[in-house]
């Protein structure tokens, strides 16, 4: 039997295992993606260190996987062999829990996720269900489609589903592996972009990337500068610290939303009378299903938008993980395979 490379997680804590299995085949409703890249995302150490509920092990993970589609399992009639495609967060829903009867997959009461609930893209190759499928655009290089199918649908589907309009001010904090895509798309969306971070460091590549406003919110009050400009409509907020959602709420201006993308256990404390003047809003948002998918990779395809990326080839799994984990990487940190 032909075999592929997996790089898996023994157990939890441990470090990645490459082992060689056999290629395994789809059934019932599923297909199996011939990866060509999967990111490495900040969630996955949930996996690694065994901190999401239900996890089984040996499990590999990585939920930012772009590849192509190798051969159809029984029933599957809407795919073809040879279609680029991509698998994000969402691995799929059961159809029939009230989330799912109202359409609103995304959360669905047994909600798969894709690295948690089955082995994801750290591999060469992986089964996955019809639901999870987003088709890929051809012209999209793998190693940068892949970071859009987590980070870019986050950032992307948050901010069009925020309020906002064309000429408001929106506000993105944080200039990493989030963050540096928030601005663009913020900024191709036609809003006029605060970029809010630590420094003056990040300031040449947030305006690079689109921002026509920096704060530094290390030297500035940043709720006091966003007040000076207006009062921001959306503050997207990337970093996982609940500190800045904290500190920036009152640069809001009414009926404005704090939008949240950055995960953190952190609480969040805004005094009560900040939030009922102005009948503002914190809101949080996660990522999106396939169709959302799908969008972001083609606005991204329109627009130029792209995430900065280091390339890792599979088999140097845990080099490449330790350096997501560091933050040092500029931003998102891409296996090949």
């Amino acid at each position: 039997m032909p075999k592929m490379k997996i790089a898996v997680i023994p157990k939890p804590g441990a470090d990645f295992e490459l082992q060689e299995r056999e290629i395994p085949q789809p059934g019932l409703g599923q297909v199996r993606i011939r990866v060509q890249a999967c990111g490495i995302c900040f969630s996955d150490h949930l996996v690694k260190d065994g901190l999401w509920p239900g996890l089984t092990f040996p499990r590999s993970p990585g939920h930012e996987v772009a590849g192509v589609i190798a051969d159809l399992g029984p029933g599957v009639t809407n795919w073809k062999q040879g279609q680029r495609v991509g698998v994000g967060w969402h691995g799929g829903h059961d159809s029939t829990c009230l989330s799912c009867r109202r359409g609103d997959f995304g959360n669905c009461a047994q909600q798969k996720i894709t690295g948690f609930n089955f082995d994801g893209g750290y591999a060469e190759h992986m089964i996955a269900p019809v639901e999870a499928l987003a088709l890929m655009p051809d012209s999209l290089d793998a190693a940068e489609a892949a970071p859009l199918l987590c980070a870019g649908i986050t950032t992307y589907n948050s901010l069009r589903h925020s309020g906002a309009v064309p000429g408001d001010l929106v506000a993105i904090v944080g200039i990493g592996g989030l963050g540096h895509l928030g601005v663009q798309f913020a900024s191709k969306f036609g809003y006029r972009v605060a970029a809010i971070s630590r420094g003056k460091d990040s300031e040449p590549l947030a305006r690079k990337l689109g921002a026509s406003i920096y704060i530094d919110s290390a030297a500035e009050n940043g709720a006091a500068e966003l007040q000076k400009l207006g009062g921001a409509r959306v503050i997207l907020t990337t970093a996982p610290s609940a500190k800045p959602i904290s500190e920036l709420f009152a640069g809001l201006t009414p009926r404005g939303t704090m939008l949240v993308v950055g995960a953190s256990m952190d609480p969040i404390q805004v005094p009560q009378g900040q939030v009922i003047g102005g009948s503002k809003n914190i809101q949080g948002w996660a990522s999106g299903i396939p169709t959302d998918s799908e969008d972001t990779l083609r606005f991204a395809e329109l627009t130029g938008v792209r995430p900065m990326i280091e390339k890792f080839p599979l088999d140097r799994v845990n080099e490449a993980f330790a350096r997501m984990m560091s933050g040092k990487a500029q931003f998102r940190v891409v296996l090949t395979m």
